[in-house]
């Protein structure tokens, strides 16, 4: 143990000395591995966060939540749309029967989104997203208010003019002041504000439901034909019961309803957000075999480098070397001792290349996307520059093993 202890510190002592004396070559040498650890694990950093945010992101919508669509999202180049673009969108009376049947659903509720301007006297919003829902919404997706409430089923039943705002439109319309009571137009009609959810931020997307007023779908119904927007119908799945079962069991109303026969195609879709992960999975997979390509070349080249230094050592010490050997320096202590001083200098490079991965992800604190440092990416660029110094060390190590000690103390380098 001492002696592994003693080979680690002089290794150590000696790659040190390498970057002091010979600091332009050294780090010249040692760019490359900087360059090749922050391409590789940035790429992957960013590739984390990404996957961090756009999962947090889908987990708003629930991952245990169906929706029922005329469009499915699965995607692609071979997409066939036009199969898509006769089928009826979902109904009120799809959800009613849903409800009436469905023995795997917890709750089920009916959405669709318009955009409409906001007024509140002289002020006024465009371009508002209005969400027209059925009373089970908010069991079905998360709708956290600040202030006041949410729709009372004779609200929800009726249709009234009451209406739930975001955030930011309440604070555009109203100014600070308290907008639980006013009232607000909508479609040209007065609704009175009941609820108003609290900031939650723009997610990955850009979507914010900051910028959202949700309103009774039989309130919109009087203004709207509701088969001419896109509708949903959303299902969350009992504890217990599995998205598959769910799926197989909507299938089936769904298709009872519609009055399909056997042989026929449905003509809807049951999307779940798994869709969607699949998808940025693919493409995230082709961003870190990228990031690995380019880092790759960058590591190539401080490889080169470092097995460069390491030449120039065994050659500058070669003196040394006969003398250890001649004071009964065993092959394996010069093999080891010039290999550890390869790895120390590979992961000099390594490191510094994670300081500065690090200091990006302090800075990205303040910006609309934050970046995460993982345990595992940092295990990854100090394993990659060990892993680099051993293979650009073992070779000048053999050959300062095998020195003729000798020759090797002739030596007047």
């Amino acid at each position: 143990m001492k002696l592994i202890l003693k080979l680690i510190n002089e290794s150590f002592i000696f790659a040190f000395q390498a970057i002091i004396v010979n600091k332009v070559r050294t780090i010249l040498s040692l760019l490359g591995i900087s360059i090749g650890i922050f391409s590789v694990i940035s790429v992957l950093t960013i590739f984390d966060s990404m996957e961090i945010a756009i999962r947090n992101s889908i987990e708003e919508l629930g991952d245990n939540v169906l929706f029922i669509q005329k469009w499915p999202w699965a995607g692609g180049s071979d997409y066939p749309w036009w199969k898509y673009w006769k089928r009826p969108e979902p109904k009120l009376a799809d959800l009613r029967e849903i409800q009436r049947r469905s023995l795997a659903a917890e709750a089920s509720a009916f959405m669709f989104e318009v955009r409409r301007t906001v007024k509140y006297k002289n002020n006024s919003i465009e371009e508002v997203s209005i969400l027209g829902v059925s009373h089970d919404f908010d069991r079905v997706m998360p709708v956290d208010l600040s202030e006041g409430r949410y729709f009372t089923p004779m609200e929800s039943q009726s249709g009234n003019n009451v209406a739930i705002l975001g955030n930011d439109i309440a604070e555009k319309l109203f100014a600070g002041t308290s907008a639980i009571g006013k009232e607000v137009k909508i479609f040209g009609s007065k609704l009175e504000v009941i609820g108003i959810a609290k900031k939650e931020g723009d997610d990955l997307f850009g979507n914010s439901a900051d910028n959202q007023a949700i309103i009774p779908a039989n309130f919109a119904r009087n203004y709207i034909d509701i088969q001419d927007v896109g509708t949903t119908i959303l299902v969350k799945a009992k504890p217990g019961v599995s998205n598959d079962e769910l799926r197989d069991e909507l299938s089936g109303i769904m298709r009872s309803v519609r009055k399909l026969k056997p042989q026929a195609e449905d003509d809807f879709a049951v999307n779940e957000t798994s869709i969607i992960t699949r998808e940025f999975d693919a493409f995230f997979g082709v961003i870190a075999i990228v990031g690995w390509i380019v880092g790759g070349f960058s590591l190539l080249v401080g490889g080169f480098g470092i097995a460069n230094i390491m030449f120039v050592s065994v050659k500058e010490r070669t003196s040394q070397i006969g003398i250890q050997m001649s004071l009964g320096a065993k092959k394996f202590f010069i093999l080891f001792q010039f290999l550890f001083e390869a790895v120390f200098l590979s992961l000099f490079g390594g490191i510094v290349g994670l300081l500065i991965i690090y200091s990006l992800v302090l800075m990205s604190q303040n910006f609309p996307f934050t970046l995460h440092l993982t345990l595992l990416n940092i295990i990854i660029g100090v394993s990659v520059s060990i892993t680099i110094g051993l293979i650009a060390g073992i070779v000048p190590s053999y050959i300062a093993s095998r020195l003729d000690p000798v020759e090797a103390m002739r030596s007047t380098f």
